[in-house]
């Protein structure tokens, strides 16, 4: 009968950038068991039912299936959030959305949107740095919406709420001190929607027109109608688009417009301030 360390050993994931990590983690969600449990069991014969539902894991990893949707988990931020095929998995480079934001505004009483929540992990990640803060998600994907709040209750986080609205379609009257998003933003047709994990998220969620800006520009021109004066606008965006969405923020009348860097030193996010003097809408 294999081991844990066997079946560590020799199971093979060609395709994957992490073969190990990937092998470790669905090795310990078919245990049961955090990932040190396999480091310091390792010469544990797993039950055959284990071994069978790791080999099915492997199989559906091999097929080109995220990590993520196998275990129904992804860290984001300081947070563990459970995710589903219908939305998009968090991904550390959108974390910069979160550090940017915190930067912002103060640790006081503000009101604060994500829109296309997802998972919810921007919203709860601002929640959780600060309580002080009022965030609200909203997403047109009924699912999402229940998923996010299925996060929010596990973890006890009461200063968010989640509501089901595509873009701003629910929300008029609302204003808030900073929007942020993580909208669609790849273009029709990019060969990379047939490559990789990619492949097995949801099209809605990636895909905004032929240049991929559609969804972005929709958000600019609506945005300043929900921002209090003075209020952010911080938008994430593919790495060779922040020329584009500079531009756009710029004529849709925001102000110090800037774009920053992720941690692979691509222009991921772009920001404007409304315009204090624009016209009340």
């Amino acid at each position: 009968m294999p081991t844990i360390e066997s079946l560590l050993n020799d199971s093979n994931l060609p395709d994957s950038s992490s073969p190990r990590l990937d092998v470790e983690l669905l090795l310990a969600h078919a245990l049961d068991k955090p990932r040190s449990y396999l480091r310091t069991w390792p010469e544990r014969v797993p039950t055959d039912e284990q071994c069978q539902r790791f080999a099915g894991y492997l199989q559906r990893r091999r097929q080109g299936e995220p990590v993520a949707y196998i275990l129904g988990r992804q860290g984001f931020w300081n947070l563990d959030l459970e995710v589903a095929a219908h939305t998009l998995i968090p991904r550390p480079d959108t974390e910069l959305l979160v550090e940017t934001a915190l930067q912002l505004l103060p640790a006081t009483a503000v009101q604060v949107l994500d829109l296309g929540t997802g998972t919810g992990a921007i919203a709860l990640a601002l929640a959780r740095e600060r309580p002080a803060w009022q965030a609200t998600g909203v997403d047109r994907v009924a699912e999402a919406v229940a998923l996010a709040e299925r996060n929010a209750r596990q973890l006890s986080l009461h200063n968010v709420r989640f509501h089901q609205s595509h873009w701003f379609s629910a929300l008029q009257g609302q204003r808030y001190d900073l929007i942020v998003s993580n909208p669609p933003y790849i273009r029709a047709g990019d060969p990379h929607l047939s490559q990789g994990d990619v492949r097995f998220e949801p099209g809605s969620a990636l895909v905004a027109g032929e240049d991929g800006l559609d969804d972005i520009r929709h958000i600019i021109v609506q945005a300043p109608a929900h921002l209090q004066s003075a209020g952010w606008l911080l938008l994430e965006h593919g790495y060779d688009q922040a020329e584009a969405v500079r531009t756009l923020l710029s004529e849709g009348g925001f102000v110090a417009v800037e774009s920053r860097r992720d941690y692979g030193g691509h222009e991921r996010i772009s920001l404007g301030r409304r315009n204090r003097g624009n016209n009340e809408c």
